[in-house]
C-alpha cells in the first residue's frame, strides 16, 4: 500500500466538517484511499453510484441515509446523482456531526458548482492527483521512468513499459467515450481526441485560441470550450501569467500543459524512454512534469504562474506565498545554461531565491541566490520551502 500524502489532511477535516469531498480523475486512487479511511470508522457504509444495486438503495435517499446517521457514509461517483446534494444539506443541518459523509467524484463544472453552493460551510474539498515523486519514494535511477509513465497508479506499477503504455492508451479511450459523456457533455470522442492530441503537440506553449481554432477548423469559443472540458476533468493545467504591476509589457496568455506526463506521451505515441529523448517535445514534457510535481509538493498556499515580457525576460515558474517569491527555471540538460532573459526576469521580480531544476547528479550554486538543483531532490527542496 502506497500511503497518499493527502491522507492526514482528509483525516483532519473529518474532525472539522460534516462532509469531505475527494475529487480527482478516474483511476487516481480515490476509491482505494476512501476504503482505507473508511476502515478506521467501524460500520462505515460505501455506496458506489455506478452500481445499480447501490443506486436502488437510494430510491428514497433521505429515509435511507437517515437510518445510517451514526455512520460514515462514502458516496462514490457522486456526480452520477447530483440531486443528492440538497438531501445531504438537509441531513447535515438536522444533525451537524463531523465526518458524516465522504464524497468521491470525477470533477465536472456542474459537480463543483452544486457541491460548493449547496453545501457551503459544511464541506471541505481535497484533490487527489496521480502519484507524485514523494509518495512513491522515487530513487534517482527511476526518475526518468516515472516521467515516461506518469503517475497514474496502474501505469506506474505496470510490469513493463509496454503494459504501462497499453493501460494509458485504454484510459484515454475510456475517458473520451465514457467519462466525458457521463458528465452530460455531448462532443464526439474522435473530435475531442484530435483536440487533445493537438494540445499534446503544443504542450507547454502559450494558449492561442484563434490559432488553435483555425488549425482545428472550428470557432475560437468552441476550442475554448474543449479546453475547459479537459481542464475540469483534471487532464489539463492552465498556468497563468504573473500579473504584477511592474511597468513592463507582460505576456497575458496562459500556458497549457497536459497534467500527466504519461498521458502526454501516450497521445504522442511515445512508448519508450528512447522515443521520448529523441522527440521534439522532450524539453516541454520535462518542464510540464516538473511543474506538476511542484503543484503537488508545495503547500496549497503557494500560487504558481510564469513570467514573460515582450522583450524576452522570462522565468518558467514563479511560486508566490504572501510576500515571498521564488523562481524556478526548468532545463532538460546535464549542463544547464540559463539565458540572459532569466537574469533580467530575476531583477524585474526581485525574487527571494531561484532554482534551476535539471537532471543533474548533484546541485551547485550559480550565484548567491541561484542554485542548480537535481530533479530527484525536488521533494526535499519543496519541504524546505514549505516548513
Amino acid at each position: 500500500m502506497i500511503i497518499r500524502r493527502l491522507t492526514h489532511s482528509v483525516e483532519v477535516d473529518f474532525a472539522r466538517f460534516p462532509a469531505v469531498a475527494l475529487l480527482g480523475p478516474r483511476q487516481a486512487g480515490k476509491t482505494t484511499l476512501a476504503r482505507m479511511l473508511a476502515a478506521q470508522h467501524p460500520g462505515s457504509l460505501h455506496l458506489d453510484l455506478e452500481r445499480p444495486s447501490d443506486v436502488a438503495r437510494l430510491a428514497d435517499p433521505e429515509l435511507f441515509l437517515s437510518r445510517h446517521a451514526d455512520k460514515l457514509v462514502v458516496l462514490d461517483e457522486i456526480q452520477r446523482i447530483p440531486e443528492l446534494f440538497p438531501v445531504l444539506r438537509a441531513l447535515i443541518d438536522e444533525q451537524r456531526r463531523p465526518g458524516r459523509f465522504l464524497l468521491l467524484g470525477s470533477a465536472s463544472p456542474q459537480l463543483l458548482r452544486q457541491a460548493s453552493e449547496t453545501l457551503a460551510g459544511r464541506i471541505a474539498f481535497h484533490e487527489l492527483a496521480p502519484f507524485d515523486m514523494a509518495e512513491i519514494a522515487l530513487p534517482p535511477v527511476q526518475l526518468q521512468s516515472f516521467w515516461l509513465r506518469g503517475g497514474y497508479p496502474l501505469s506506474w506499477l505496470a510490469d513493463s513499459d509496454t503494459d504501462s503504455y497499453a493501460w494509458r492508451d485504454a484510459f484515454i479511450a475510456t475517458h473520451l467515450e465514457r467519462d466525458i459523456p457521463a458528465f452530460g457533455i455531448r462532443i464526439p470522442g474522435a473530435t475531442l481526441r484530435r483536440f487533445w492530441q493537438m494540445l499534446a503537440h503544443n504542450h507547454g506553449q502559450l494558449w492561442n485560441a484563434s490559432r488553435m481554432a483555425t488549425a482545428f477548423g472550428v470557432s475560437a469559443p468552441t476550442v475554448q470550450h474543449y479546453l475547459e472540458i479537459l481542464e475540469a476533468t483534471f487532464m489539463v493545467r492552465r498556468l497563468l501569467p504573473l500579473t504584477a504591476n511592474l511597468g513592463k509589457r507582460l505576456v497575458k496568455s496562459p500556458k497549457v500543459y497536459l497534467r500527466d506526463s504519461g498521458l502526454l506521451h501516450a497521445l504522442l505515441s511515445i512508448r519508450t524512454l528512447d522515443d521520448l529523448l529523441g522527440h521534439p517535445v522532450v524539453g516541454h514534457s520535462w518542464e510540464g512534469w516538473v511543474l506538476e510535481q511542484l503543484a503537488q509538493l508545495l503547500a496549497p498556499h503557494w500560487q504558481l504562474s510564469f513570467y514573460r515580457t515582450a522583450v524576452g525576460a522570462e522565468i518558467d515558474i514563479v511560486a508566490e506565498s504572501g510576500s515571498r517569491r521564488i523562481g524556478f527555471e526548468v532545463k532538460f540538460s546535464s549542463a544547464p545554461a540559463v539565458s540572459r532573459g532569466f537574469w533580467t526576469a530575476l531583477e524585474d521580480l526581485a525574487v527571494e531565491r531561484a532554482y534551476v531544476i535539471a537532471p543533474v547528479a548533484a546541485g551547485y550554486p550559480l550565484t548567491a541566490k541561484v542554485e542548480v538543483v537535481p530533479a530527484h531532490e525536488l521533494d526535499a527542496l519543496c519541504r524546505t520551502l514549505t516548513d
